[in-house]
């Protein structure tokens, strides 16, 4: 934004104008350079639908991607939840077996056991209980309902930072919008300025080289209005694509009239709402205790395992050394010995994972209360910036309705009027950009707090 409005600047300086915009509107008939988009380029002109910023938020919020996203990866994490807690739960399944075979053979080749085998067909059930495993499967639940809980603070750290960027833009468009309307009162100032200077010369009371000044200053000023309206339809595109539109709309953008507030008087209160209710932090707590509950079922890798087993089933065809029903019960219960340190290297890994996200965390408390403290010093600077470009727009339109009358008595030469007219072209850009600019740090000051829309 400081880039192209720097660059507006630059392009203001070279050009003067015959009184103040306002008086230039009343004076002067619409030129053809003035004239609309649309217009120029010898089409109709389109009323695009009006937009209200609170508009844009929901609009973006229904259609931009990144939310979307935000929100499926945040079901996954839930799904995930599901599956540890599933090893909670008993395991059932049934079974139907059929076997044709040489009857009284047995599988002799590739194991310990020979194992009979007979022909069959029999069906049957089989379930399956985790009695305990001391805490593992408890802290691998803990650890994934932590991280689920930390997705959803992602997605709402994702929902903010698609809110920032679209009032960001939504502003930025306001403010284009407005200097086009600046460069458009200049383009009819400048055209009635030439107009009057070539009657004037026609008349031999002027001289050809203030005709030729005005002729330049109103190229330069056509100029001017060609590069703001070029910079308001970029800013329309900008602000299409994060409403997820694939292609610029013509939005009539309409502006709040809430009142400007002044900023906080202290930044350290803004600093502790700010580590209180960012997501970022919160997702981030979330994620160090879901480290630590995955630690320690890492580390509960070492403890035993005691798991509840049972079958039944009926063979209804069968062979005659089979019975016609079978079932059994047995409680199978391991015992880890040695396993070449697997689980000594994953408990280890767990330990470290978790100081990692404890030490982003303690980085990123650090950044926020940083970000929200160069936040509230560009607030306080852009709200005193309104005063100062006040003050300068005032003494600019006083300056300029004494160059005008100087010259317009011909006491004055067109060098002090054009200075003069130059001075006010600066300061009404000056004034539009600083509002716009503290609305702006304003937006930003509200992100970095985590404050409620």
């Amino acid at each position: 934004m400081s880039a192209r409005i720097t660059s507006l600047l630059l392009a203001a300086a070279s050009f003067f104008l015959v009184g103040t915009p306002e008086k230039a509107l009343a004076q002067a008939p619409p030129a053809p350079a003035a004239d609309s988009p649309a217009q120029s380029t010898g089409t109709s002109p389109q009323v695009g639908t009006s937009l209200t910023l609170a508009q844009a938020e929901a609009m973006a919020i229904k259609n931009n991607p990144q939310i979307t996203l935000g929100k499926l990866r945040a079901l996954v994490a839930q799904q995930y939840v599901r599956e540890v807690r599933s090893a909670l739960l008993p395991a059932a399944n049934l079974s139907l077996t059929g076997v044709a075979s040489n009857p009284g053979s047995r599988i002799a080749a590739g194991y310990l056991t020979n194992s009979s085998v007979y022909p069959r067909a029999a069906g049957g059930a089989s379930v399956s209980q985790l009695v305990t495993d001391f805490g593992r499967t408890a802290n691998l639940l803990s650890s994934s309902e932590f991280g689920a809980k930390a997705e959803d603070q992602n997605a709402a750290a994702t929902r903010a930072d698609i809110l920032l960027v679209v009032d960001q833009a939504f502003y930025n468009s306001l403010e284009t919008k407005a200097l086009v309307h600046v460069a458009e009162s200049t383009v009819r100032a400048r055209q009635t300025f030439a107009e009057k200077i070539q009657a004037l010369t026609d008349a031999k009371l002027k001289s050809d080289i203030d005709l030729s000044f005005s002729k330049v200053e109103l190229a330069r000023a056509q100029l001017l209005l060609l590069e703001a309206r070029n910079h308001y339809q970029a800013s329309l595109a900008s602000l299409s694509a994060i409403l997820g539109f694939p292609d610029e709309q013509n939005f009539q953008l309409v502006e709040e009239t809430n009142p400007i507030a002044a900023p906080a008087p202290d930044v350290s209160p803004l600093i502790q709402e700010a580590l209180q209710q960012r997501p970022e932090i919160k997702a981030l707590q979330l994620e160090v205790e879901s480290a630590e509950k995955f630690s320690s079922a890492e580390h509960d890798l070492w403890r035993p395992t005691v798991e509840a087993l049972g079958v039944v089933g009926q063979a209804p065809v069968r062979d005659n050394h089979i019975p016609s029903w079978y079932g059994a019960v047995g409680v199978n219960v391991n015992i880890p010995v040695f396993n070449g340190f697997l689980y000594n290297a994953r408990g280890r890994t767990a330990d470290l994972q978790t100081e990692v996200n404890r030490q982003q965390l303690l980085d990123t408390r650090n950044y926020i209360a940083r970000d929200v403290r160069i936040a509230w010093q560009n607030s306080n600077q852009a709200y005193e910036r309104l005063t100062v470009t006040q003050q300068l727009l005032e003494q600019a339109t006083l300056a300029l309705n004494l160059a005008q009358a100087r010259y317009n008595l011909g006491l004055g030469s067109i060098v002090e009027f054009t200075q003069a007219e130059l001075q006010k072209t600066e300061a009404d850009i000056a004034d539009t950009d600083a509002k716009y600019q503290y609305r702006l740090t304003q937006i930003v000051l509200a992100f970095s707090m985590a404050a409620p829309k």
